[in-house]
């Protein structure tokens, strides 16, 4: 109720607005309620997202690879619906690492910043050519030596490809972290390691893919919808997005919303529709 309707009649029948009853200042939230909390936003996410996976289409390490350096600065859905050409044109290292520069940034066009993807990619292809026999490595450290991968990339490779547990920090997951004040850090590398104190290892990969499927879908970056959030009770930032309802539901994006998804070729349990081809309406 609002301070207009606290109001009282005075001894001389002259209404005054009663006093509001002071608001106690919300005690800080200490460590262990924060884990706790946010263990539980994990547990929840697990049974609004039980199929959460990556959304990149691949057939092997080298595909994932690829797929996650072309997916900077654009959507996975663009560079699914990219990839099909490339892969069918140069299925392995060392093909890509041979072809045509000006071929590769032809096909790889759509996926934006082409020319600087298809030196990392050629160069990651020769790499792996040279020095690693052709093969993707499976270890962090010889990762990120690669053109154009990243501890963000590395770990996208190794959690979906190798099993090896990894945070994957990218904008999605530093947005959502931070609102739910599981963290106060801004670089990245911060942010996975206080991230990595509060899961347990084998959560990290799973973790990951539930928290950018609730910040593509619903805890959107400039207009979140709260309103269809399943955990509000457990956000400090319910509030910052659209609180209505109706209002929120329209908000949905992918399968929450009725919409196709990311993958064309989505793995089996996914409840929405494979997205169209490239060219193809939607």
């Amino acid at each position: 109720m609002s301070a207009e309707g606290n109001s009282a009649v005075g001894e001389h029948g002259v209404s005054k607005r009663a006093k509001a009853p002071k608001r106690k200042a919300a005690k800080p939230e200490s460590r262990l309620a924060m884990v706790r909390r946010a263990r539980k936003i994990n547990r929840e996410l697990a049974e609004v997202f039980p199929y959460a996976h990556p959304e990149l289409d691949f057939r092997n390490p080298f595909e994932l690879l690829v797929a996650t350096v072309l997916s900077a600065q654009t959507t996975d859905l663009r560079v699914n619906q990219t990839t099909p050409a490339l892969f069918a044109r140069y299925p392995t290292p060392e093909d890509l690492a041979a072809a045509v520069p000006e071929e590769v940034e032809e096909l790889i066009r759509p996926t934006g910043f082409f020319r600087a993807k298809t030196k990392s990619i050629m160069g990651l292809a020769a790499a792996l050519r040279d020095d690693f026999g052709g093969e993707v490595p499976g270890r962090l450290d010889d990762l990120v030596k690669l053109p154009g991968v990243g501890r963000k990339t590395a770990f996208v490779v190794l959690g979906n490809a190798f099993g090896v547990p990894g945070i994957t920090v990218d904008t999605h997951f530093m947005r959502l972290v931070r609102r739910w004040k599981w963290t106060e850090q801004e670089d990245p590398v911060k942010i996975e390691a206080e991230i990595a104190e509060i899961f347990p290892k084998s959560e990290w990969t799973m973790l990951s893919h539930r928290v950018i499927f609730h910040g593509r879908r619903i805890c959107h970056a400039r207009k979140p919808a709260c309103g269809a959030c399943p955990i509000t009770h457990l956000c400090p930032s319910y509030g910052e997005g659209e609180t209505d309802p109706e209002k929120a539901k329209k908000l949905l994006k992918y399968e929450m919303g009725g919409f196709p998804g990311q993958r064309l070729d989505p793995p089996p349990g996914y409840p929405g529709r494979p997205a169209p081809p490239l060219g193809a309406s939607g």
